[in-house]
């Protein structure tokens, strides 16, 4: 990765893009699983790759590029939402209805947790407790790398996580699903 960001940096378009085809899936599969909104993906997505352009002469070679990355990820989200929720308050509902429905990825998310019950009931998780949750059971990252990702401290990721898995806990014991353990979703 240090190679193809500093052959970007030199200007290779061929670095980028070989950038790009490296992580887009990793990238995409998050923002479709984050919003709400699946045909605004696409847009989504592309502010990400112009936000890595534009910053990729802050990268600190010495870390990890795939939490950096992952920290654009979950910032342009943010952005996203709120000005969704601006849009929201302004548009109608049944403009909001009417917005087509992009390539629905989420397959290759029930592949990897193979429980629709749970897709559901972590779908219906705040944005802040399904962040974490797809960070570390969906991407594998460490609670110290969300922290770092989401800009927020250990302690808060740690209470996030613990109340996300209480309330999918709580939703197997409603019935609604079995999952086991609900640490490994990540492996069924």
């Amino acid at each position: 990765m240090t190679v193809l960001v500093a052959e970007t940096l030199a200007g290779s378009r061929e670095a980028y893009r070989e950038l790009y085809d490296y992580t887009i899936h990793t990238v995409y599969r998050s923002v479709h699983f984050l919003l709400e909104e699946k045909a605004d993906a696409d847009d989504v997505v592309q502010e990400i790759y112009i936000q890595v352009y534009r910053s990729l002469g802050q990268f600190d070679v010495n870390r990890s590029f795939q939490p950096w990355l992952m920290g654009i990820v979950m910032r342009q989200i943010r952005a996203y939402r709120r000005k969704r929720w601006m849009r929201l308050r302004i548009t109608s509902r049944a403009e909001r209805l009417e917005y087509y429905t992009a390539y629905d990825f989420s397959e290759e998310i029930v592949d990897k947790v193979a429980n629709h019950a749970l897709l559901h009931a972590v779908q219906q998780l705040s944005f802040k407790l399904k962040q974490v949750i797809v960070l570390h059971y969906l991407h594998e990252y460490s609670q110290e790398e969300i922290s770092n990702i989401l800009e927020i401290p250990l302690g808060t990721v740690k209470s996030r996580i613990h109340a996300a898995l209480q309330k999918l806990r709580s939703k197997e014991r409603e019935g609604h699903f079995l999952i086991g353990k609900v640490e490994k979703i990540h492996e069924a």
